[in-house]
């Protein structure tokens, strides 16, 4: 192996790191790349240079899993359910969970809807507030 094999191997790692975009072959571009710098400047043998890029991988993998999981817990990005939380809705059809009934209209979208408190009958016309998204119903209670 020479370092012509080495910057191959980067290209290639970096360019499947670009399909992916999942952090899944940039530890082994990086071990590449210390590889083909190291075999540029020494001459080291085959068992040398896959020891050197097994070891170089495996370390940027190490030092920048903490970083990375750090990161991960820090960005937290609301799902729709949850911005729907909270959220005011008209009653377009009588929330009656003996019926079976109930339908509100959200920011222009229909949606199924059951009352929080279980014996409740919501009139068409009110306004609700959203206390839950369940899958594709809302939880509401009347607004006071």
């Amino acid at each position: 192996m020479n370092v012509l094999f080495w910057a191959i191997a980067v290209i290639a790692f970096v360019i499947a790191e670009i399909c992916t975009v999942q952090l899944v072959s940039i530890w082994f571009a990086a071990g590449s790349f210390v590889t083909m710098i190291a075999c540029y400047f020494w001459d080291l043998s085959s068992m040398k240079q896959l020891g050197l890029f097994i070891v170089s991988s495996v370390l940027f993998l190490v030092v920048s899993l903490p970083f990375i999981k750090k990161r991960k817990q820090q960005i937290k990005i609301a799902t729709n359910s949850e911005l729907d939380v909270g959220r005011h809705a008209t009653v377009i059809e009588v929330i009656d969970l003996d019926k079976g009934t109930g339908r509100v209209t959200l920011n222009g979208v229909n949606w199924s809807a059951v009352p929080e408190n279980e014996n409740e009958i919501i009139p068409e016309g009110t306004i609700v507030i959203v206390k839950k998204v369940m899958g594709a119903k809302l939880l509401v209670a009347p607004e006071n």
